[in-house]
């Protein structure tokens, strides 16, 4: 794989930003400085731009036509695109399935990501659901749901490419399944849920990591009644998704997140649909047929299913609705969801770790992507040399 150097840039580094050359060597960030000139080596401009750690996440239902449930082995079309929005690194997520469908699309992926793919790159599966509070399920289709079971899950470990598991915390046997799946090396969040806060810190005794899509699909928080979102804002050990999209949360309540959260405990989600880069019309996911209409993707009766949501919108988003600056947007967009997802090789600019990096222009717009040492995104041409 051919030497990299990323010259012109401020770069992203450990929290603060400085003006140096990051030079890459096979898959990795080898030295942040002085430019090391190595004969052959390919050329990243990366002038007037901010040099960042790839985005990462952890919620991509498809993209571009392509429903990641019902059509797993169309992922690499999905991955092709994300790369367009600064993401580096996703998780494909599997909404509530039948068992045979769910183990049918976690080999599909499986398989894509053996393939050695030059879009984002698979972190592994993200199931959400089928263990959900009916009351809670959103678009969920209720037919798919189903009591959780310690055996069924006892087959889904990380190594296996079952990366996540979204549930309710307060369903029977919920604790035994959450220890289950932590044992497994399986990140798990909460979604989905009425948890009340001794259900919610239960889980978190066993091994829960997260919430999925803050606010969404959970009791409303309120004086009394705190329920997951109140929970999760209140315990430092949970990292809250949070879907920058203006429809799913209130500017002001993105806000009281970030205030109460900041950029280490918020990790930013697209929860994209197969919509995303297509357009208006019927869409679907999974079992669940939507229509969308501008940004909001919505079943027949009303309820929001998924989004469209671009994931580097997500980053300007976050910035205009809290005032952050791109540092810590960016930092919601790769560290925190690269550590909800357990990846210490990820969304960070350091020599060892993985060369996952997105150049922002002036206007905080992709003008580059590269994943694991290659560039795969370059509208602009600014690599030259390789």
């Amino acid at each position: 794989m051919t030497p990299y150097v990323i010259h012109g840039g401020r770069v992203h580094v450990d929290g603060s930003w400085m003006d140096a050359d990051v030079a890459i060597e096979g898959s990795a960030i080898s030295t942040i400085g002085a430019e090391r000139v190595i004969r052959g080596t390919g050329n990243l401009d990366a002038t007037g731009c901010s040099v960042l750690p790839g985005f990462v996440d952890v919620q991509v239902n498809g993209a571009v036509g392509v429903d990641l449930t019902s059509q797993p082995q169309r992922i690499g079309e999905v991955a092709a695109f994300l790369v367009e929005c600064g993401v580096t690194s996703f998780m494909p997520t599997i909404i509530s399935s039948s068992a045979t469908q769910v183990a049918a699309a976690v080999a599909a992926i499986n398989a894509w990501s053996d393939a050695d793919p030059s879009g984002a790159r698979s972190l592994g599966v993200h199931l959400e659901g089928p263990f959900l509070n009916p009351a809670r399920a959103g678009a969920h289709p209720l037919h798919r749901l189903r009591l959780l079971s310690v055996d069924e899950v006892r087959e889904w470990r990380r190594d296996a490419g079952y990366a996540m598991v979204t549930l309710a915390p307060e369903l029977p046997h919920a604790l035994d399944v959450i220890r289950q799946l932590v044992a497994n090396g399986v990140s798990v969040c909460a979604g989905h849920t009425d948890a009340n806060p001794t259900e919610m810190n239960a889980a978190v005794g066993a091994g829960i990591r997260g919430t999925t899509h803050l606010f969404n699909a959970m009791t409303p928080m309120s004086a009394r009644v705190p329920g997951p979102a109140g929970t999760t804002l209140s315990d430092a050990a949970l990292i809250a998704g949070l879907i920058v999209d203006g429809v799913h949360v209130d500017p002001t309540m993105v806000r009281l997140a970030w205030q109460a959260l900041g950029p280490g405990r918020i990790a930013l989600v697209s929860d994209a649909i197969s919509a995303l880069g297509t357009g208006d019309g019927e869409h679907r996911i999974g079992d669940t047929h939507v229509i969308v209409d501008g940004n909001c993707v919505r079943t027949a009766d009303g309820t929001i299913a998924g989004s469209v949501l671009r994931f580097d919108d997500a980053v300007r988003n976050l910035m205009a609705f809290t005032g952050c600056e791109l540092a810590d947007a960016s930092r919601s967009a790769s560290a925190t969801p690269a550590r909800l997802a357990q990846r210490q090789d990820i969304g960070r600019i350091e020599p060892g770790c993985t060369a996952d990096v997105v150049l922002l222009d002036e206007n905080n717009c992709v003008a580059a992507t590269m994943v694991g040492g290659r560039v795969v995104f370059d509208p602009q041409h600014r690599c030259t040399g390789s």
